[in-house]
């Protein structure tokens, strides 16, 4: 059955030159071995690539360090995928010369932006300013970082969107990170009581319900502003720090703390203010009856 004329022509057609470079033939079969060992191998190195990342997860190192050791795994696996495929077809590098020149090209193309972000990118992990689960301000954004990839950043915006920010915006423009150091923020919530109300008992009750929050840190300690006299209501801020991991948790503490405030100063009958308004008539005012 091998030996049949289809299979002949076959062979015939595999061993076929399709050009020839530096004492080199490159034939049919040799062009078509090229890309099928290089996806074999690939799929190996990425199966590998995801036991390692794995092991290297559940012994609690960082995922940022995870990350890095994928990407640098990943790149001398290309490296010597590469060499060892050119090695074995007996193909020398001076047949891709070409490329750098192709490179070149699409570098004063426009790759310019491609070769920034990808740079920033291991800028990122390497030096760490950003980390994946870092708490981000970016603009008017918030968000979780939920991976560094070559080209851009995800993130998980506080409403649950996600967003694709370029590396290099990430290094080149101002980013606020609320977990760079620490989770801790301090944050306040202001309120107004009506004018005549026990000024000192306010304080207090206040500062009893920084006390008995869980989620309210107590060193550094919460504090009681009297802020200013408003318009229509003494001001207040209650001043305090939480582990901010995300602003939902934020938004949570100082909700807990709103409905303490309205229990408690309800118990106290301390009246939580309102916008009044005093109108003063010139002049005498007559009800004519019809």
């Amino acid at each position: 059955m091998l030996n049949s004329p289809f299979f002949e022509k076959l062979t015939q057609a595999l061993e076929t030159v399709v050009f020839s470079y530096g004492g080199s033939d490159f034939t049919l079969a040799k062009l078509i071995q090229i890309p099928l060992i290089i996806l074999v191998v690939w799929v190996l190195v990425r199966y590998i690539g995801k036991l390692l990342h794995k092991k290297i997860i559940n012994k609690r190192i960082g995922p940022d360090a995870a990350l890095l050791f994928k990407r640098i795994y990943l790149v001398l696996c290309i490296v010597i995928i590469v060499f060892t495929t050119l090695e074995v077809l007996n193909i020398p590098l001076t047949a891709f010369a070409f490329v750098s020149g192709a490179v070149a090209i699409g570098v004063g193309f426009g790759a310019q932006n491609i070769i920034n972000n990808f740079i920033s990118g291991w800028i990122l992990i390497w030096e760490r300013p950003i980390r994946i689960g870092d708490f981000l301000e970016v603009g008017d954004a918030k968000g979780v970082v939920e991976t560094i990839n070559t080209r851009s950043t995800r993130i998980r915006r506080s409403d649950g969107v996600h967003m694709l920010v370029p590396n290099s915006q990430l290094l080149e423009n101002t980013v606020t990170n609320w977990t760079l150091i620490d989770t801790m923020a301090r944050t306040h919530v202001r309120l107004g009581v009506a004018y005549g109300s026990d000024v000192v008992l306010v304080a207090k009750l206040l500062n009893e319900i920084l006390s008995e929050t869980e989620a309210v840190l107590q060193t550094p300690a919460p504090s009681v502003i009297f802020a200013d006299f408003g318009d229509s209501a003494l001001i207040f801020d209650a001043v305090f720090w939480v582990n901010a991991e995300a602003e939902a948790s934020v938004r949570k503490v100082k909700s807990d703390i709103r409905f303490a405030i309205c229990a408690k100063f309800a118990a106290h009958n301390v009246v939580i203010a309102f916008p009044q308004r005093d109108l003063h008539i010139d002049g005498e005012l007559t009800l004519k009856r019809h």
